[in-house]
């Protein structure tokens, strides 16, 4: 399985957030992103214990993804926008996609950055239901 680097993330997922998602609200220089944030997000995915991975398969490596991009917030504004955008590359470095409506995408997105900390664990699930849904084979 294929991850992210910092610098696929600077070069691509946030350029394209910036130039093809624009709203009222700009997105910041990426060097204003808050230190290690980023970082983290990216790696958690991949973290094992006892040789064992926490995160098996793809759909709960992008669920983690999505879930702590969101939530943890990595840059001063423009995280949803980034972390679709970074989710979106992640699929396709894997040869997946998702085939969904934008608006329902959008929705969903907001919706997991309104939830309620404390229903991590069931958030993260029900992005991995999503997912498992409208993923499909490139």
């Amino acid at each position: 399985m294929i991850g992210i680097t910092v610098k696929e993330v600077e070069h691509l997922a946030f350029r394209l957030a910036k130039e093809m998602m624009a709203f009222n609200e700009p997105i910041p220089d990426f060097s204003t992103r808050f230190p290690n944030i980023l970082e983290s997000c990216l790696a958690t995915p991949f973290q094992s214990f006892g040789r064992q991975s926490l995160y098996r398969g793809l759909v709960p490596k992008a669920g983690v993804l999505f879930y702590l991009m969101i939530k943890n917030h990595p840059f001063q504004n423009g995280n949803k926008r980034i972390t679709l955008t970074t989710l979106l590359m992640f699929l396709r470095k894997n040869k997946k996609w998702i085939r969904i409506n934008t608006q329902e995408l959008y929705n969903f997105t907001v919706w997991i950055a309104q939830s309620p900390p404390k229903l991590k664990d069931e958030t993260v699930k029900a992005i991995e239901k999503f997912l498992q849904t409208y993923i499909i084979n490139l």
